[in-house]
Parts: C-alpha cells; sequence; structure tokens
C-alpha cells in the first residue's frame, strides 16, 4: 500500500477512533513522510472536569500512539515498534482548543535503527508539548517507546 492510501486510511480512522471521537480529539495533519502529525482538541462539555478545564485524562489520550506509527512507518517492516511507558506533567490549567505537534527528524530515526541494529531492544523517549491558543504550553507527555528487529 503506498504512504499516501496509508495516510489517507490513517487519517479517517483516527477521526472516527471511539477514545478519539469521545474526547473531541482530532487529527489535522498527516505529512506525507510520516514524521509530522498535528491534533488537535476543542474543550466542549464532555471534556471538561469539574473546574472548567480540559480534563487531564483527554489531554494525556491526545497523545496516545502517535510517536508510535510515525515510527513504525519510517522503520518498516523490519521493525517490532510498541508504546512501552508514558508520563504527563502538567504545566498550566488547560482551557479552549489545545493542540499537539508531533515531530521526528532523520536524525532520530536514524539513531534509533543504529540502536536497534547493535541491541537486542531500544527504548527512545519522545516529548511533545501540548499547547493552548496563546502558544502557552500546559502539558508535557513523554512517550518511552520499544523497538527491536524481527
Amino acid at each position: 500500500m503506498s504512504a499516501m492510501k496509508t495516510k489517507r486510511k490513517l487519517l479517517r480512522w483516527m477521526s472516527w477512533w471511539p477514545p478519539f471521537l469521545g474526547m473531541g480529539i482530532v487529527v489535522l495533519r498527516i505529512s506525507g513522510d510520516f514524521r509530522e502529525v498535528d491534533v488537535e482538541m476543542v474543550q466542549r462539555f464532555w471534556n471538561t472536569n469539574y473546574v472548567g478545564v480540559h480534563f487531564g485524562g483527554s489531554l494525556f489520550a491526545m497523545t496516545d500512539a502517535f510517536y508510535m506509527l510515525m515510527l513504525m512507518e519510517n522503520l518498516g517492516r523490519g521493525y517490532i515498534v510498541w508504546d512501552k511507558a508514558a508520563q504527563i506533567r502538567f504545566r498550566r490549567p488547560a482551557k479552549g482548543t489545545v493542540r499537539a505537534e508531533f515531530r521526528l527528524s532523520g536524525e532520530q530515526i536514524d539513531e534509533v535503527r543504529r540502536a536497534a541494529e547493535s541491541a537486542a531492544k531500544v527504548e527512545p523517549v519522545f516529548a511533545v508539548e501540548i499547547k493552548d491558543e496563546s502558544g502557552e504550553v500546559v502539558a508535557v507527555v513523554e512517550r518511552t517507546l520499544h523497538v527491536r528487529k524481527k
């Protein structure tokens, strides 16, 4: 399957995936090379907590699986890639529309590939900032992946 077909299917699927749909999480863009993904969540009554800000679980969920999918697409079929662990650090209350921009550089991909060639497994950590409409960081999520050769 071509990268464009995969990209279109993934965009369509992710937009209708029940956890994302239920929280109002929308995948805005996936670059053709799968090195950039932009995700957004508009604040609605169903993703707002008791004190009137975004529910922390929704903020955390909007980062789920993207680095794993991006790395899988960039490493190719010769590698096994899994999400292994994640943590979130809240910086300030999140109101309004929030956005996360996932980025993988060629150097990061090459580094993971080299490490997986010389070790039984590698566990790279990728961080993504969640920002509000003014560009202020409301949370930082670190995702640890598990990568090994097949």
